[in-house]
């Protein structure tokens, strides 16, 4: 199933949710809508879904126009934050839900419906839990019965909003890997939420970056990070060293800080400095080194340029003992924005 957005405006009241988005979705593909609290990735999903309609624009599935088409006429599976499993019925019961509901010849027997609830317990590894009730569960044991429940319906779409927030760090690196193959199993086009960039960068095929009712930049993980096309993105994914400053005569200057910057107009501008893009360099500037500590294979150092300015850097454990007392460093990569 393929998903055009265009143009598309939502209001609650006076604030605008959603500005003119425009966005096109690959059949099967799996797309990340990442962005802060506010950004309207959570209305754009609701607008997908056709649980929102919006004020101006279209949603198309597959060409055909369903901007104002309910939920049930667009086929989508929905999976929510908190599970939104019924307490009272089973786990098998709660991924049969949408199937018992349907009416007429819409409906599947008895037999085709508890088929398909077994090959779904075996897809997300809950064979056996189907008399469990959802108490008897851990959470990530329940969001994926939430998420066997979206599938069972066959949809053409599935929708995720922040489908890991309430589960802790250790179980939500485990259900990343646990979607990513559930999509490639079923090769439904799936769309999730979420403001958690690891988790957008590991799992997704392309990241949409919402930003105040609007699309920044959309792309690869790959694209995202190390092309960003505007300082918003920069500073939003991935760490970054910010370093406000002047553009002249094609440099960027900010203290110590000297970037080249051609193609950008003389004026105010920002740079941004991945920590893995500061290297030692006797011809660099100077940098007071304050603390390193270790994580992983990687070691973080916090230092401090001669005016006063935090950097954080990142090297490897080896190179990391060389970053002691005072250091001169360079940047091998740095994006420069306009103000």
């Amino acid at each position: 199933m393929t998903i055009s957005i265009r143009s598309i405006e939502k209001k609650f009241g006076r604030y605008p949710a959603l500005n003119k988005v425009d966005l096109e979705i690959a059949d099967g593909e799996l797309l990340a809508l990442l962005g802060p609290s506010g950004s309207g990735k959570t209305t754009l999903l609701r607008t997908i879904a056709g649980l929102e309609f919006p004020d101006a624009g279209q949603v198309l599935f597959d060409g055909e126009d369903v901007t104002f088409a309910s939920a049930a006429a667009r086929r989508v599976g929905f999976v929510f934050q908190q599970y939104a499993l019924f307490k009272h019925m089973t786990v098998a019961k709660n991924i049969a839900f949408g199937l018992d509901v349907r009416k007429g010849k819409d409906k599947p027997d008895k037999a085709e419906i508890a088929r398909r609830v077994e090959a779904l317990l075996k897809l997300v590894e809950l064979e056996g839990l189907g008399k469990r009730y959802p108490s008897q569960l851990s959470g990530g044991q329940r969001q994926r019965v939430a998420l066997s429940r979206a599938l069972a319906v066959q949809p053409s779409v599935l929708l995720l909003d922040e489908p890991f927030g309430a589960l802790d760090a250790t179980v939500r690196k485990s259900l990343r890997k646990e979607l990513r193959r559930v999509h490639d199993a079923t090769g439904v086009t799936t769309i999730f939420v979420t403001h958690d960039q690891e988790e957008a960068l590991e799992l997704a095929d392309r990241v949409a970056i919402l930003n105040k009712g609007q699309i920044e930049q959309v792309g690869t993980p790959d694209q995202v990070h190390e092309e960003p096309e505007t300082a918003f993105v920069c500073g939003f994914v991935g760490e970054a060293n910010c370093f406000d400053g002047r553009v002249g005569d094609g440099r960027f200057s900010a203290g110590a800080l000297q970037l080249p910057a051609s193609g950008l107009r003389d004026g105010s501008a920002t740079a941004y400095v991945r920590p893995h893009d500061f290297v030692l360099d006797d011809a660099g500037f100077e940098v007071r080194v304050d603390r390193a500590h270790v994580q992983g294979a990687l070691t973080t150092v916090n230092a401090t340029t001669l005016d006063g300015r935090p950097l954080e850097i990142s090297a490897s454990r080896a190179e990391a003992a060389r970053f002691a007392g005072t250091v001169r460093i360079s940047a091998r990569k740095a994006h420069v924005y306009a103000a």
